[in-house]
């Protein structure tokens, strides 16, 4: 019997310093036999045109900027392997990582294996161990600039990190991939709880390294983004009661964006992430009533995924901020019991 097939897909954007590295380390791989579809989605240096032939590689390149979503899926159509791998551009892989996480993967109870997701400037600090997911929609890095040696279990988490993951072809296909709406930003948490959705488990694995080249950055279009994707899953991937359930922190949390928007810039972009929702309502509502008749598990057994705090080492609170969480994770411990 021949090693596991799979077939990474990887995103090329921007000038793409690591790109070369990044490649490298993926054909590298050990365990598994590995080919790489490389989305040419921008790059505005020689990163793509001078990387080294191999018959394992094949770029290809749309006719605009899909976004990481749209890019990924476009990819991920040319996919062959038993396999979907996702592996950041700016990110590296050990030799042994995928084939670790294919192993996870491969368990019937499993959807996604996620990797430990480190710093490349520190390999032995986390860029992430699994994404928590906030019950307002709210998702984040988990474990950001913690010692790896505090993550060196295996653990079901939330979501996966978009930077370096396994799951099988087949489940992304059932999945259909990513929304291309999303564009970038929050698109591996939507795909994350949908598995869970399907009775799959999202799977941490600990000894499945990647070498992030991570970079934190807040601008205008980004807080668009994660303004506008939080929104289209709060509206598409809960269901009526854990909706209605999470309808008040979620307008509590609209009208204090507002607020942080106005303060910080970008009260534009948060304007306009609101009349995409309102513009897009009949996409949202066809997205919507797909997503739930093809689950087969209910929001009640989902609920402990969800947490009622937000790091502050990534949401910076104001002072007096305390409270507020308190208040938020008073009223989630009655409320969940309602879902």
């Amino acid at each position: 019997m021949g090693l596991p097939r799979v077939t990474v897909v990887t995103l090329a954007y921007g000038d793409e310093a690591v790109l070369h590295d990044s490649v490298s380390s993926v054909l590298a791989s050990t365990g598994v036999d590995v080919d790489v579809v490389l989305v040419d989605n921008g790059c505005t240096s020689d990163a793509v045109s001078t990387l080294p032939a191999d018959p394992r590689l094949r770029v290809v390149t749309p006719s605009e900027n899909l976004g990481f979503a749209g890019g990924v899926n476009f990819g991920a159509r040319l996919a062959e392997g038993e396999f979907l791998s996702l592996v950041n551009s700016d990110a590296e892989v050990r030799p042994d990582t995928l084939a670790k996480l294919v192993a996870v993967a491969s368990r019937p109870e499993v959807g996604i294996a996620s990797g430990s997701i480190r710093l490349a400037s520190d390999p032995e600090v986390m860029n992430s161990a699994g994404n928590p997911v906030h019950v307002v929609g709210l998702s984040w890095a988990g474990g950001l600039d913690e010692p790896a040696a505090h993550h060196a279990e295996e653990a079901q988490v939330a979501s996966a990190s978009g930077a370096g993951l396994v799951l099988s072809r087949d489940l992304w296909l059932r999945l259909r991939g990513f929304a291309d709406e999303y564009f970038a930003y929050h698109e591996d948490v939507d795909l994350s709880w949908r598995t869970w959705q399907q009775g799959l488990q999202v799977v941490y694995v600990p000894d499945a390294v990647v070498l992030h080249h991570y970079e934190f950055s807040r601008n205008a279009l980004k807080m668009y983004l994660l303004e506008k994707n939080r929104q289209i899953f709060l509206r598409t991937a809960y269901g009526p009661r854990l909706r209605a359930l999470t309808w008040l922190p979620a307008t509590a949390l609209d009208v204090a964006m507002r607020v942080v928007a106005r303060a910080q810039g970008w009260s534009d972009e948060n304007a306009r992430a609101h009349r995409w929702i309102k513009d897009n309502s009949s996409w949202l509502r066809e997205r919507r009533t797909w997503v739930q008749q093809v689950r087969t598990t209910s929001d009640r057994d989902l609920v402990p995924l969800l947490t009622a705090t937000l790091d502050q080492q990534v949401f910076p609170l104001p002072r007096g901020a305390g409270v507020l969480q308190t208040v938020m994770r008073t009223y989630w411990a009655v409320a969940r019991r309602l879902v």
